[in-house]
């Protein structure tokens, strides 16, 4: 098994793996807009593999957390299946 990590704030109530939609009106109405924040910090690349891709979010959202001064962030994992083995 593996884990996918999403990045999400202490106030947001809904679970942004299965209330998306939900979960990223709240975000947006309290102008964090972490999908586009972590999309800054993120370096990801089509160049990349997926695995490769989900480490990187992963270490953006730590890095996001490490220098959150107001301390608003989170980071919240899902267990999932590894699509790549299950080939």
């Amino acid at each position: 098994m593996n884990y996918e990590y999403m990045l999400t704030t202490i106030d947001n109530p809904y679970d942004p793996f299965e209330q998306f939609t939900h979960w990223f009106l709240f975000d947006a109405e309290k102008g964090y807009n972490s999908c586009a924040y972590l999309a800054r910090i993120a370096r990801t690349s089509d160049q990349l593999s997926d695995e490769e891709n989900s480490k990187e979010i992963e270490r953006a959202i730590d890095e996001i957390i490490k220098y959150d001064f107001r301390n608003i962030y989170k980071k919240v994992k899902k267990e999932t299946e590894n699509s790549i083995n299950s080939l």
